[in-house]
């Protein structure tokens, strides 16, 4: 199909509708030389007269008539579909495609799940886990949520979370028979359990007044999943880190210990990116507001 088909079949189903150029013609909002040049254009094409012209009307012929009965309901789905689009914009309403690290969802999206679609009920998310940052146009995805030091800065960012805290941690049972670290040199003499992401072993960086280290993890084992992580600290393995604001409650009653927190910075948090506010959807104007941070 030509680039201009669809445009000069939908006319032409106008005018075998309207029997007029001049009725058609203010109908579709062209002037009438213009129509009827569209449709001598189209004809040609076709090798097919499809309109019968009379100085007092206008009718479809025989083979116009035919493509007019295949013609009009395929313009109407497609009308219906282009109207359905339109909507999104209009109103939260369809899919968005989300790729979210699984602390991310766990903090930021399951809290705040069920009112949300309580509130919009025409709204489905579609979260994907990954840890790594990705192509959001490449990989299909509407947004992302990640850590603002690995957003790429031509997109579009919105603060989903307070500054965070990686905590430290080891269980009772593994500080039993080891000394617990003083500073981030003594972390040497430790098994360390890494966090892979992007296929690299993650950094632990400390910072306290002017001084600044940091040191790969040296240790039995690694992982691309913090939960899997901390289950192997719990299990005694040895120490390891995630997000402070996910372990408060291990740390508070005791299943974890805490170290070197004097030693841990903080750093912005979780945000929400997506590549442009232009022709934005409902939808995801609608999933921005309800998951943005705000004090």
């Amino acid at each position: 199909m030509a680039r201009n088909d669809l445009a000069e079949l939908s006319a032409f189903a106008t005018v075998a509708e309207e029997r007029s150029f001049t009725r058609a013609a203010a109908r579709l909002g062209v002037s009438q030389s213009a129509l009827s040049h569209s449709m001598r254009s189209l004809e040609k094409r076709l090798g097919v007269q499809m309109l019968a012209r009379t100085t007092r009307s206008v009718s479809a012929t025989a083979a116009g008539a035919a493509l007019l009965q295949e013609l009009a309901p395929a313009l109407e789905r497609i009308g219906n579909a282009v109207a359905e689009t339109m909507k999104q914009r209009a109103r939260p309403a369809g899919r968005i495609r989300l790729i979210i690290p699984r602390t991310a969802t766990q903090m930021v999206i399951l809290p705040k799940l069920a009112k949300f679609a309580r509130n919009y009920p025409e709204i489905v998310l579609e979260v994907t886990s990954s840890n790594d940052p990705v192509d959001l146009i490449a990989g299909g995805y509407d947004a992302g949520i990640q850590l603002g030091e690995l957003i790429q800065r031509d997109m579009i960012a919105a603060p989903v979370t307070r500054e965070m805290r990686l905590a430290v941690v080891g269980s009772p049972e593994y500080f039993e028979s080891n000394t617990i670290p003083r500073h981030p040199k003594d972390l040497k003499r430790h098994a360390c359990i890494g966090f892979r992401f992007s296929r690299s072993l993650y950094r632990w960086e400390f910072e306290k007044g002017r001084k600044a280290l940091s040191l790969s993890p040296q240790g039995p084992a690694s992982f691309d999943d913090p939960d899997l992580v901390i289950q192997a600290v719990l299990d005694g393995v040895g120490i390891g880190t995630a997000m402070e604001a996910t372990l408060a409650e291990m740390i508070a009653n005791g299943r974890l210990v805490q170290v070197l927190r004097d030693w841990c910075p903080t750093f912005p948090g979780y945000f929400l990116y997506y590549p442009s506010r232009r022709n934005q959807p409902a939808a995801l104007a609608a999933l921005i507001a309800a998951l943005r941070f705000s004090e």
